[in-house]
């Protein structure tokens, strides 16, 4: 005979929880209204978690967090739908440090992912992430969709992942400081220059999606990017580490000396390369680049742009970690550094991408499609744009239509093109500088003469 219990074991089966539809395939033997009935009564047990709405309404299992840290204030360890595996590493990780075993770093680790075979993600929870984040761009040329949302997505990412780190500006700080240039009052100068940095970061892939690899020159120069001006040694900028380093509140000691550091860094590289699925790539970043800790510092931080490469190269949804926990975040990692358990880290991922994707539902929906001419001659019109604006005394008019004859457009596009360079030069502000390679007082000198 069913019991609720039935829908309880069905559900446990998917991290990302399921509809009353799918709940029904798995429960054939339960009638519908009786699916309904026992649901409402787990909602109200508190046993259940509802998301969504009508037949998109999906329900999960809130997994009871035993151990230690029962008395300790974990709220969104109820929020977060969590596996009973994840239970496990959220447990040891919140005993106090004296309680925990200290533990190297272990070669083995990396070594037995084997890409193709082995997968931090399921199928099914593939097949999940791959719906909720497709967009109309998928198909189109690698970035399509990132340089569409750009503006958007320096926001959100820049102030995300730098409130992970403990940094103070609001949404509507970051969105001031990027768009306009104005740095919220009462701020360290270190969260002005985290923002702007995350922001330059973020630029550089999706500018250079074509070139952008999981290579350790993309690797470095991101990491130079999110680290200028910030590190005691302005060396450390896009090296790989040279010492020894302690994570804090953590028993965990990584990898030391650069060689091997060097070693282990190309062999993670490489199987990330090999990985075909984009989120599965992403997670493997996120996974491994910290548990690694290749630089002196900010390794979370480029580990968490490095896994939005992967989904930008396939025109998919960001993951900008916008609502993500700064507690959640580090016991997730934790469970990495100290068990090597990616459960905590996957249901998390999971869990996060799905808030990313409703923060960007709106614009799935509403955004239009590229334009291929402005895609096509995209180099050609950034060039004019920076060639116009560090050539003040000249024309503009007469350098958009020199450049447009000089780079063969066909009489037929040619006006086309040289309306969507005119365009651009109308819409330039601040935000938009380094997408040509210009500097605020170029900019600014460039307007003065206009």
């Amino acid at each position: 005979m069913s019991t609720p219990a039935d829908l309880i074991d069905a559900l446990a089966s998917s991290a990302v929880g399921l509809t009353l539809a799918e709940l029904l395939v798995l429960r054939p033997n339960v009638s519908r209204r009786t699916a309904q009935r026992w649901i409402q009564q787990l909602l109200g047990d508190g046993r259940l978690q509802a998301q969504g709405a009508g037949r998109a309404r999906r329900y999960r299992v809130v997994v009871p967090v035993a151990g230690p840290q029962t008395t300790m204030p974990l709220p969104w360890a109820s929020a977060i739908p969590l596996s009973a595996d994840s239970g496990d590493v959220l447990a040891y990780v919140s005993q106090p440090v004296q309680a925990r075993k200290p533990v190297g770093y272990q070669p083995d680790f990396l070594e037995r992912y084997r890409p193709g075979e082995t997968h931090y993600l399921s199928e099914p929870l593939r097949r999940q992430l791959h719906r909720m984040g497709r967009t109309a761009q998928v198909g189109a040329p690698a970035g399509t969709y990132s340089r569409a949302i750009l503006n958007r997505l320096l926001i959100d990412l820049s102030w995300a992942s730098s409130h992970l780190e403990g940094n103070t500006y609001t949404r509507l700080d970051t969105r001031a400081l990027i768009e306009q240039g104005r740095v919220a009052q009462g701020k360290a100068t270190i969260e002005t220059q985290m923002i702007l940095n995350h922001k330059t970061a973020i630029e550089l892939l999706v500018e250079n999606i074509e070139t952008a690899g999981f290579d350790r020159y993309t690797l470095l120069n991101l990491h130079s990017a999110l680290a200028e001006n910030l590190l005691p040694n302005p060396a450390d900028e896009g090296r790989i580490r040279q010492h020894a380093v302690d994570i804090g509140q953590s028993v965990y000691r990584p990898l030391s000396g650069s060689v091997a550091i060097e070693a282990a860094l190309v062999t993670m590289l490489g199987k990330a390369a090999r990985i075909t699925d984009p989120f599965e790539q992403s997670l493997f970043l996120l996974v491994h680049l910290p548990y690694l800790q290749p630089f002196a510092d900010m390794n979370k931080r480029t580990s968490r742009l490095m896994a939005n490469l992967p989904l930008f190269r396939a025109n998919l949804c960001p993951l900008t970690f916008v609502d993500v926990p700064e507690s959640a975040y580090g016991s997730a990692t934790l469970g990495v550094y100290e068990m090597t358990r990616v459960e905590l880290l996957r249901d998390l991922f999971v869990w996060a991408y799905e808030r990313s994707t409703q923060e960007y539902l709106a614009i799935r929906q509403t955004l239009a499609e590229p334009d291929p001419l402005r895609l096509h001659w995209r180099d050609l019109i950034r060039e004019t744009i920076r060639s116009v604006v560090t050539q003040p005394d000249r024309d503009p008019l007469a350098l958009i239509d020199e450049a447009v004859s000089r780079a063969g457009v066909p009489a037929s596009e040619r006006a086309d093109v040289q309306a969507l360079a005119i365009e651009e030069l109308r819409r330039l502000h601040e935000g938009v500088l380094a997408r040509y390679g210009l500097r605020p007082s170029e900019f600014l000198n460039w307007q003065r003469r206009a």
